[in-house]
């Protein structure tokens, strides 16, 4: 780990310079409608981040008397960080993480250490993301490049009032620009390394003047690829984009305006490849003694991968960005986004309406060597059956005003979507997936290589056969044999179709009781309806022969117990993840329904025009669902699929209750925002892939110790039959401070203190159900990527060049984060050191920045760290924690290998920008 000297020391020295608060706006408006926005916008921009007009409570107020955790950063602030889109605004955001893992759609945003893994669209996240208003259903649409905009704001803790479900944890909200009465634009190109290409651009002006106005927006971003695959002679994790949007803007009268947008974003980019990060065995060197392990001198699913070709050229070497996959497995996916939105603005009387209406279309690729080598285990064809889609249709309208001589500033609002999400699987077995399953079996009996052979039946060599066939028997040998011949088969298209249907109706409501003191009320009722249909169609006819031929053994108590847990591990790498024929033609269907109430309650205070104090309670709420995984439909491989076998595939409502005490100060040259907080999660939704298949809980705690069965080597022992409360407990503080001595200097820090922790007694349900065995390390444990510490900082200076109104520009922004770990079971294996990431920029501009030449840098250092580490698929069983934890007998030696989806690397480049 590293030391706290010496992140302390690093924080003293980046005392001086900070996060990244937003350049932003001044002179205040009080309501939502189009007019107050375009009003917000127009306003010379203030160095003082508390002069930023947000609509955190879908009303237009200064960032300094907004009662609630909210940080706002404008296009400037993005812009000089070289922030494109959600993930990357991480670097000016404390409290936020955002990592991409499998895909480009798997991404998963965190709020003060709370968040929900991507990969499994069944989930959907605990942070909601809203452009120009309008939900995105996943945070992997919030990954496309954002064009112009006007701020992007993230409020923290949940947000279920304004922002509805799915927001548990928070909610990051992204305004683009508006058009503009006058003609007007800008260009800019960058060019960097990696042959790193960016085309951004906009025009905007009017049709009818001060009527009707334009505008639209073009990004096109290339370049190669971050990692090599040395068998294919290409790169991976490249870019390879374009977006476009279209904005008309009416405004017909004051008092009424309609906003039109049309936007599409097309990527076509060869994502995500992984490298290896632990390759070794582990064994237990004393049995009998937990807490220690050894490494062996050899991994046998290595050596059994080498014996078939296989290439490790990242074994030992985590971050030399080599990778080796299968030849002529695509691994290029095409992902679509798109959709229009229609915004009405209309204030009638004394009472104002928006109306929000969208329809949205998203579907991404799923095409990949999912194996993450060039041994041909497992891979989903790039035939058009590996996808996922969403369309969703969603309305908001809200109406609000003042009463009682505008004491009273109310709101009231109702909120409609459907969705309709498709998931398309064709999960299928390799042409090395028998020889590899077999060999991997034979080596778990006897590690001996000599026993091998990947090119005889069963992975029998002579030696083999000779030697294990008296010690385990015919049964197991005939197993063998059978199982080395499951090639080329698998799913050829499974198929989920979930329908979502939710309505909420909503009020938020301020009433001053004096010129300084307000109370907040809000309360929202939200129907979720979620109806699954799937089906399946597989050709691994030789899953259910092992069922019928060794179920039998397994109940025949003339059976030795010794030679059970063989014959079930045939039964289990013949039918990994249910991928079998077995559950062709059984009907799956489910249906679930659901109602929640969510609210907030916020005192505030303000003893003088320059400070602000709060305290708030919300309650927030995330829709339950399926895990949309056909490995989970059943109990176990042996077990005969019935329709009632879908209720397998349910997940529970996750709920938390909310504690925050904030204050704020803000003068001309300083600013300053402290906020404690304590979010209790109830029924928390985790997500983990255990190597083979995802493993889908609702997290709670038993009021009753469980005497330790919450930490034991069991998925059945640990049932609660006490109440079933929080099961994840977030507490801590943030701080976020601005100075600006000069009117072309500014500092800004950000710190971010996030104590997130599992509870003790951990069961896997409301019900009360054990606690899944692969999730032993979670009771009293820290959050997976939910680092106890982060720092952020930025310095900004631009000085004049001489009297002609050009100016320079020297900028700089780091993040410090401390030690997490970035896996859902916390696995020795996927522990990150903490790391210091730093970029910086600097340039010329013009009078008016009329035009600008910058040259940048992301990563300066070159940082190594990791995103996600995860089980490689099928290569191995068992984890250095679990030798640790359990040992000998069966975990005397943990074999699994572990990849990982790394962060970028460092990138530089120069950007010439033009203004009219």
């Amino acid at each position: 780990m590293r030391k706290w000297a010496y992140l302390a020391a690093t924080a003293s020295c980046l005392g001086a310079i900070s996060p990244a608060g937003a350049q932003g706006l001044r002179g205040v408006v009080t309501s939502d409608t189009q007019t107050d926005e375009e009003k917000a916008e127009a306003p010379a921009e203030s160095k003082n981040t508390a002069d930023i007009v947000v609509t955190a409570t879908r009303r237009s107020q200064r960032l300094s008397n907004v009662p609630i955790a909210v940080s706002a950063y404008s296009s400037a602030a993005l812009q000089n960080s070289g922030a494109t889109d959600i993930r990357q605004m991480a670097q000016l955001a404390p409290s936020l993480i955002v990592s991409s893992t499998g895909s480009e759609a798997n991404a998963t945003a965190r709020l003060r250490g709370v968040g929900t893994v991507g990969d499994n669209p069944g989930l959907e996240s605990s942070v909601a993301v809203f452009i120009d208003g309008v939900y995105r259903s996943r945070t992997g649409a919030g990954l496309n490049d954002l064009g112009e905009v006007m701020r992007i704001e993230v409020l923290r803790g949940p947000q279920g009032t304004l922002s509805g479900r799915n927001s548990s944890a928070g909610a990051i909200s992204i305004y683009t620009k508006y058009p503009d009465f006058e003609f007007g634009g800008y260009g800019e190109a960058s060019y960097g390394n990696y042959n790193a290409v960016r085309l951004a651009g906009s025009l905007t002006g009017p049709v009818i003047a001060d009527k009707l106005a334009f505008r639209i927006d073009g990004v096109y971003n290339k370049r190669d690829g971050f990692l090599y695959d040395v068998i294919n002679n290409t790169d991976f994790n490249d870019r390879n984009r374009y977006f476009v949007r279209g904005q008309l803007f009416w405004k017909p009268t004051d008092d009424f305006s309609i906003r039109l947008i049309g936007d599409y974003t097309h990527r076509d980019e060869k994502c995500c490849g992984a490298t290896y990060v632990d390759t070794r065995e582990k064994f237990d060197p004393t049995p009998g003694v937990p807490g220690d392990y050894a490494i062996a001198p050899e991994n046998r699913i290595v050596s059994i991968l080498e014996s078939l070709g296989g290439v490790l050229p990242s074994q030992g070497d985590t971050y030399n960005r080599k990778i080796a996959q299968t030849p002529g497995r695509a691994y290029s996916n095409l992902t679509t986004d798109g959709g229009v939105s229609a915004r009405i603005g209309w204030s009638f009387g004394a009472v104002d309406m928006i109306s929000i209406s969208a329809y949205r279309e998203y579907t991404s690729g799923g095409a990949g060597d999912v194996d993450f080598s060039n041994v041909d285990i497992i891979f989903r064809p790039d035939d058009g059956n590996a996808y996922r889609k969403f369309r969703t249709f969603t309305q908001e309208t809200r109406f609000s005003g003042g009463l009682f001589d505008n004491r009273l500033d109310w709101l009231v609002g109702g909120y409609y979507a459907h969705e309709n999400l498709d998931l398309v699987d064709n999960l299928r077995f390799g042409s090395q997936y028998g020889a590899f399953a077999s060999c991997r079996l034979v080596a778990t009996i006897n590690p001996a290589a000599v026993l091998r052979d990947p090119t005889a039946s069963g992975c029998l060599s002579g030696a083999g056969r000779a030697v294990l066939t008296p010690a385990v028997g015919q049964a197991v040998i005939s197993g063998l044999d059978r199982l080395s011949t499951i090639n080329n088969v698998g799913s050829l298209g499974d198929v989920y179709e979930q329908t979502s249907t939710n309505f909420a109706f909503f009020t938020h409501n301020i009433y001053k009781i004096t010129d300084t003191l307000s109370i907040t009320g809000g309360l929202r009722y939200t129907n979720e309806r979620k109806r699954l249909n799937a089906r399946f169609n597989n050709d691994n006819t030789i899953c259910p022969a092992q069922q019928a031929a060794i179920s039998p053994l397994l109940a025949n108590p003339a059976v030795p117990g010794a030679l059970k847990p063989l014959l079930g591990g045939i039964v289990t790498l013949s039918c990994t993840g249910n991928s079998s024929s077995a559950l062709n033609g059984v009907p799956i269907e489910d249906e679930i329904s659901e109602g929640q109430f969510t609210g907030t309650t916020v005192l505030s205070w303000k003893p003088a025009s320059s400070t602000l104090i709060y305290g708030s309670y919300a309650r927030g709420y995330k829709a339950g669902g399926f895990n949309l995984d056909r490995s989970d439909l059943t109990p176990n491989v042996f077990a005969t699929p019935t329709p009632a076998s879908a209720s397998n595939l349910r997940f529970d409502p996750e709920t938390v209750q909310a504690f925050e005490l904030g204050i704020k100060y803000s003068s001309a040259k300083f600013t300053a925002n402290l906020a404690a907080f304590r979010s209790e999660f109830t029924n928390f939704q985790l997500n983990t892939f255990n190597g083979t298949n995802y493993i889908v809980q609702n997290i709670g705690s038993c009021s009753e110790s469980l005497n330790g069965a919450d930490r034991d080597n069991s998925s059945v022992t640990g049932v609660c039959t006490g109440d079933v409360g929080k099961g994840v407990v977030t507490q801590g503080f943030e701080l976020e401070a601005g100075a600006y001595p000069a009117p072309d200097l500014t500092f800004n820090l950000g710190y971010t203190y996030a104590h997130t922790q599992y509870q003790d007694n951990l069961v896997g349900s409301d019900s009360g159900e054990a606690l899944n065995a692969a999730l032993f390390l979670l009771p009293g444990s820290q959050v997976s990527n939910a680092p106890r510490h982060t720092i952020t900082s930025s310095a900004a200076w631009t000085p004049p060049i001489g009297n002609n109104g050009m100016e320079a520009l020297f900028y700089v922004d780091s993040r410090l984060t401390s030690d997490y770990n970035t896996g859902s079971d916390l696995f020795l294996e996927k522990e990150q050191d903490g790391f210091f990431l730093v970029n910086a920029r600097v340039g010329i501009r013009g009078r008016d920045q009329r035009w600008a030449l910058e040259f940048w840098g992301q990563n300066i250092f070159n940082v190594d760290y990791t995103q996600v580490a995860f089980s490689a698929p099928f290569q191995g069983a068992g984890s250095a924690s679990q030798v640790k934890a359990f040992g000998a007998p069966e975990f005397a030696t943990a074999n699994a290998i572990f990849n990982a989806f790394l962060a970028e690397p460092r990138t530089y480049g120069v950007t010439l920008r033009s203004r009219f």
